[in-house]
């Protein structure tokens, strides 16, 4: 221990010398590497949601920032046996849990200060193109406390077992611990830090983070007690409170969240004559533009048509009688940066949804040419609608001649008719082409 200026010794300079070298710093900038890398390859799948991002953060943070985090600290343990001075360390006159602490603490805050890096740049990526809602402060704070947690797990493990190798197979250990419960379908999966949340639509309930750090947290200070403090029955504190919180998670399970209505509310264009109205999730408002140019073409064929819907209603929200779906957009498959990657498949799907009778086994009811009959005569219609330049089945091209061909006033009429059949399954009621 170093005396400060006045002649005192000075408590904290052990470990201001820890967060200035060894591994520690090292930690920090390989758990940002090890989190931005995937993250930045899977851009297109997060920018423009918060609860996307947060989703692919949380994974990517508990798969591999936790085993990357559990091995700095579990060699950072181990550095005394490897100087060969631990026995040395019993002559020291600060307490066990004080020396390990001083030592463990470092790679817990530096890793902490690479999630918080990788945190700042993914937020500052997706905020340009987000509509409602925000990130979950408590996602973050759990986040953080599972990274805090199994630093000082790993840190234990490798003061006791002085095996070289035990770091990189403690966190081949903890990725299969963190990875295996997400295929159970009990809602004792909740207990697994890494359990993959499903934060588009939905947010944590208010006493999320306390209970979940209860959890993490319980079973760390349990295991740093156990080996440390000099009375080692302190330890059945946390481990109650660890005990506690399982008991509050695992019954509650997906209860852990609920619906957030900010988010689920719609978000409407404005209304237009001869133009409908499309419809879509707050938190997918940026997509309304890009949605509008691509459906351009299909509106504009279906103008002045007896019956057309002046409603498209994203899936999402669910469309009520007299409104109609819209296609798919998903991030990162057909909508980047809420901008469709491409509008005439997007357009194409709207129409297929817009055309799709939905009845029994996928068919019409009869047989042979009858059954077929509408088929073709649906795909004819979609391929119109769409602006595509053929159809899914090549018999179905005359028909999509046919109805381009016909003037303009008989089209509009045999639309009308068409659309009005929409929810029939018989094949002798949908007019023929």
């Amino acid at each position: 221990m170093t005396a400060t200026p006045s002649g005192k010794p000075s408590a904290h300079s052990p470990l201001r010398t820890e967060l200035r070298r060894g591994i520690a710093p090292w930690t920090g900038l390989a758990v940002a590497l090890t989190l931005l890398v995937p993250l930045w390859s899977k851009a297109a799948r997060w920018q423009g949601s918060w609860g996307a991002t947060q989703t692919e953060l949380h994974a990517v943070a508990a798969l591999l920032g936790g085993p990357l985090v559990i091995a700095a600290a579990c060699w950072q343990g181990g550095r005394e046996h490897r100087r060969r001075i631990a026995e040395l360390l019993v002559s020291v006159p600060r307490s066990r849990i004080a020396q390990a602490m001083t030592a463990a603490t470092p790679v817990a805050l530096w890793a902490a200060a690479g999630y918080l890096l990788t945190l700042g740049v993914v937020f500052a990526a997706t905020a340009p193109y987000t509509g409602a809602g925000g990130p979950s402060l408590s996602v973050v704070v759990t986040d953080l406390g599972l990274l805090l947690s199994v630093a000082f797990i790993g840190f234990v493990v490798g003061r006791l077992v002085r095996w070289r190798l035990i770091a990189p197979v403690l966190a081949a250990a903890l990725y299969v611990l963190l990875g295996a419960p997400s295929y159970l379908e009990s809602d004792l999966r909740f207990l697994n830090p890494a359990e993959q949340y499903a934060l588009k639509g939905a947010v944590p309930v208010w006493w999320f983070a306390p209970v979940l750090l209860a959890w993490t947290g319980g079973i760390a200070a349990t295991v740093l007690l156990a080996y440390a403090a000099r009375r080692r029955l302190l330890a059945v504190v946390p481990f109650v409170l660890a005990v506690a919180a399982g008991a509050v998670i695992a019954p509650t399970g997906a209860g852990l969240f609920r619906e957030n209505p900010a988010l689920a509310r719609r978000v409407c264009t404005v209304p237009a004559a001869g133009t409908p109205q499309i419809c879509v999730k707050a938190s997918d408002a940026p997509v309304l533009p890009s949605v509008s140019e691509a459906l351009e073409g299909m509106f504009s064929r279906l103008e002045g048509v007896p019956g057309a819907p002046a409603v498209y209603v994203d899936t999402g929200i669910g469309p009520k009688n007299g409104e109609a779906a819209l296609g798919a957009a998903t991030r990162g498959w057909n909508l980047t940066r809420n901008r469709l990657t491409d509008p005439r498949a997007y357009a194409s799907n709207t129409a297929l949804t817009l055309v799709n009778r939905d009845c029994p086994d996928g068919r019409r009811t009869g047989e042979g040419k009858r059954a077929e009959r509408p088929d073709l005569t649906d795909d004819a219609v979609r391929t119109w609608l769409a602006g595509n330049e053929a159809p899914w089945d090549p018999e179905a091209r005359p028909l999509v001649a046919r109805l381009t061909a016909m003037p303009d006033a008989e089209r509009k009429a045999w639309l009308g008719r068409y659309l009005a059949t929409l929810k029939s399954c018989t094949p002798s009621e949908v007019p023929a082409l």
